[in-house]
């Protein structure tokens, strides 16, 4: 069955109707989505006349071509990285670059570490710059580490810093605040953490150096739509809208997206006018999220007029996109339709990925197709390719829902037995699968493979599969999928 992309028009889905380039949007256009660019803060430079303090940018702006003396500072950062090892001090080997390295090539370092749990080596390298005759307290290299800090967990750090960049002479400045902000939006307490955003936020509206900008409403607005607190979402905006900051499609896509994930579709249908409003045109991540958001609720022909008014855009559908219509088509037992989406994602020269390929897994196994699930597992194994986890569980979790406990308990002993490392979302999914068809021998012997892989299971472990029971289908009905499926295959290492 075709695809049907003919609904009657949708205003409130009509992404392609202005031509006009946006005011609000052409003057955020290079806007940086990271929270902090610490080479547009201050640095503090010697004291003057009187014990004033000067100020001068710490880190070279970064041009839209990489000129040979940047490309020499990212060779020196990758050369430093890899000879970061445990057999040799950290601190030594900066010493033995300390006549090149300077703050930019540091400020390199704390993003590279950033990306990993290294946060400790962070802390060590700033130390290390601190000793250096060269080095200046600075806004930028504070507002990175609190911002790396928070994203790790270490709230507590992230607010010694804070302490310390003040004790140095360092004035806050927005991005400081900004950073803190998200640092404590990373901490498990979310209602703590929000109580402290808003407080943080209030005190930046009463200080000239600090009042929020639109990064500042990006991360707010994002962070209180997740939480599904409407009300105060609508009071940011109203106080953005009454501020002289102007929105920008972070801000929009952002609680967009976190009101689509939670199902809250007029309220994103709400900022999704408000952004045409703004004349802000949608990008390819717009797009997505309501595709999105439209498929997870099964409002197809939504979802159906914003795949068109794509297609008729200057943006291109990505992988995501066509991802995302099969899984959502699956999930309604839509099959033709899912199979119509990645024969034209093929037609259209997309080279599926692995997401793309679980995607279909999963599908057929909504559409009580076990054996074409099969064959797509068995395919990519033939290939050669790396087998992910996910996969392995996608496959797993479609025999599962299909009331299929042996030939799940079959490809996980054989997955085993060729080296694949199971982890703790696939002993989950299992216990729940085993523990609503009783089979009490299999609950007992994935018990016997966690303690031996030294997964120790949880209270919240014991609760999600217990709850199982209470919201079990009376009987799958997947008899045909039973007498296709293809338990005897094997997989190859």
């Amino acid at each position: 069955m075709p695809l049907s992309l003919s609904p009657p028009p949708l205003n409130s889905i009509a992404l392609c109707s202005s031509s006009s380039s946006s005011p609000s949007c052409a003057k955020n256009s290079s806007y940086n989505c990271k929270l902090t660019q610490p080479w547009l803060r201050p640095r503090v430079g010697p004291r003057g006349p009187g014990g004033r303090v000067y100020c001068f940018s710490a880190r070279p702006k970064r041009m839209a071509g990489a000129t040979g003396e940047d490309w020499e500072a990212g060779d020196l950062v990758r050369v430093l990285m890899r000879k970061f090892s445990d057999r040799e001090p950290l601190v030594k080997t900066l010493d033995k670059y300390v006549r090149v390295l300077r703050t930019e090539h540091c400020f390199l370092l704390f993003e590279e570490l950033g990306r990993t749990d290294k946060w400790t080596q962070c802390l060590e390298v700033f130390r290390w710059m601190q000793k250096q005759r060269w080095y200046v307290a600075d806004n930028g290299v504070y507002s990175k580490l609190i911002s790396v800090m928070g994203k790790k967990g270490q709230t507590r750090m992230a607010m010694w810093l804070f302490s310390e960049m003040r004790n140095s002479g360092c004035r806050p400045d927005t991005s400081v605040y900004n950073a803190l902000i998200t640092a404590h939006l990373h901490s498990s307490d979310k209602a703590k953490a929000l109580a402290k955003a808003l407080g943080y936020f209030g005190k930046m509206k009463g200080m000239e150096r600090c009042k929020p900008n639109v990064v500042t409403y990006n991360i707010l607005l994002r962070a209180f739509a997740q939480a599904r607190n409407v009300e105060q979402v609508n009071d940011l905006f109203k106080d953005l809208h009454d501020s002289i900051v102007s929105p920008d499609r972070y801000t929009f896509n952002g609680v967009m997206d976190a009101y689509g994930k939670n199902g809250m579709i007029q309220e994103m249908e709400s900022v999704l006018s408000r952004m045409k409003s703004n004349q802000c045109k949608p990008d390819i991540i717009t797009f997505n999220l309501l595709i999105d958001s439209y498929g997870k609720r099964q409002e197809f022909e939504k979802m159906e007029q914003v795949f068109k008014s794509l297609l008729r855009s200057k943006e291109k559908p990505t992988l995501p996109t066509f991802n995302s219509m099969i899984i959502n088509y699956g999930k309604a037992r839509l099959k033709d339709k899912a199979e119509h989406v990645f024969n034209r994602m093929r037609a259209m020269k997309y080279t599926p990925n692995y997401i793309t390929y679980e995607s279909l897994i999963m599908m057929y196994g909504f559409c009580d197709c076990v054996s074409k699930a099969r064959d797509i597992f068995d395919e990519l194994i033939k290939s050669g390719k790396d087998m992910k986890i996910s996969t392995l569980n996608a496959m797993l979790d479609v025999y599962c829902m299909n009331g299929l406990p042996a030939e799940a308990d079959m490809l996980f002993e054989t997955a085993r037995s060729v080296g694949v490392n199971p982890n703790s979302s696939t002993y989950k999914l299992l216990y729940k699968a085993y523990t609503k068809s009783k089979k009490k021998e299999l609950v007992d012997k994935l018990l016997e493979h966690m303690d031996r892989a030294g997964i120790v299971p949880n209270k919240r472990f014991f609760l999600d599969a217990l709850g199982a029971f209470g919201s079990l289908p009376s009987s799958p009905e997947s008899n045909s999928a039973k007498s296709s499926s293809k338990p005897e295959a094997t997989i190859k290492a």
